[in-house]
């Protein structure tokens, strides 16, 4: 296959030196070039569909978490989420553009900044989800000390902390992060030189191996004590926490894996471009899917929710019955001035 139109392919995050050399590129491994073939197509859709649920789902639940209940750990926690996968969601935009155009059109700053934003993202919901997976381990292993000791002024210190590191470990996004013409059109790429080998391998081992290790110790310590306490039955922790280590799993380590691989330039081919698409849109994907997996599942969220719902579903059927009334009432008023004339 021709190496330059391979190169094209992955123009979105790729390397300076690969650049040059027409030979493969790096990022998220979405298509940047013509859109016109179907795993390009089918790339786009999911992205819209990604951005959609992405900006409803975590707009609710940053509206009702924010403004609608009382400040707590929980609120805490589940805010800081939404906030992040919104923000990455609000950046989707951009990405969709780029890759039906094949030009990055909006310049050096948002070509830094998109970028910044999705690595800070995807190291600060990480983060969140470690931190959701500790406090429920700790709460349930030390519940005396949880109670005197659970305050959402501490869980704001830790979740500005998480932001603060997630912010630090993005800024090689934002160093290697560049633009430039090429064919007439721009390109947003990754300038990594010498470095490519050290970001990803820190991205595996910050974004991917501790969280992994750390949520799966926090689940076996979960099971183990709620299997020795006989007086829970319920299984709904089971359910949540192995449903939580699936989903992480299944979103993150097809992207890192990719990006591993990538480092052996003999493995590019066709089918490698499709396993980079795959793992980028599954990745993406866990920026809609938080809401549904935490918020959504908590018993005073979805209160909340029902009860913001039924006052929607209340005022429209006070609108519908308004509307439905004053019709009537011109109605009759005309027929009563027909029947007059």
């Amino acid at each position: 296959m021709n190496p330059t139109t391979e190169q094209e392919i992955y123009d979105y995050g790729d390397n300076l030196d690969e650049l040059k050399n027409h030979s493969k590129t790096l990022y998220v491994g979405l298509h940047a070039g013509h859109c016109r073939e179907a795993a390009c197509v089918i790339t786009v859709i999911f992205n819209v569909i990604i951005f959609l649920l992405g900006i409803v789902g975590n707009g609710a639940v940053i509206w009702i978490t924010g403004f609608k209940m009382k400040k707590s750990v929980n609120t805490t926690w589940y805010l800081s989420l939404a906030l992040s996968d919104f923000i990455f969601c609000a950046t989707l935009p951009f990405l969709i553009s780029y890759i039906v155009t094949d030009s990055w059109i909006f310049g050096l700053f948002m070509c830094k900044f998109t970028s910044f934003v999705m690595t800070l993202n995807m190291y600060s919901s990480i983060f969140i989800l470690v931190i959701i997976s500790v406090d429920r381990c700790i709460t349930v292993k030390f519940p005396v000390w949880a109670q005197n000791q659970r305050t959402a002024k501490k869980a704001s210190l830790v979740v500005v902390m998480a932001w603060f590191v997630s912010a630090l470990l993005s800024i090689p996004s934002v160093k290697f992060r560049d633009i430039v013409n090429k064919s007439s059109t721009v390109k947003c790429y990754s300038n990594y030189e010498h470095h490519h080998r050290a970001v990803v391998f820190m991205r595996f081992t910050f974004g991917f191996l501790i969280p992994f290790l750390t949520i799966s110790t926090c689940y076996i310590i979960l099971i183990c004590k709620l299997r020795a306490n006989q007086m829970s039955k319920s299984t709904k922790p089971y359910k949540i926490m192995t449903l939580l280590i699936t989903t992480f799993f299944i979103c993150w380590l097809p992207f890192h894996i990719v990006s591993i691989i990538e480092l052996d330039k003999s493995v590019f081919d066709h089918v490698f471009h499709t396993a980079q698409q795959i793992s980028a849109t599954l990745a993406t994907a866990n920026s809609f899917i938080n809401p549904f997996l935490y918020a959504f599942m908590a018993k005073d969220f979805k209160k909340k929710c029902y009860s913001f719902l039924s006052k929607i579903e209340s005022a429209i059927d006070e609108e519908t019955r308004s509307a439905f009334q004053r019709t009537s009432i011109t109605n009759s008023v005309d027929n009563r001035l027909s029947t007059a004339i």
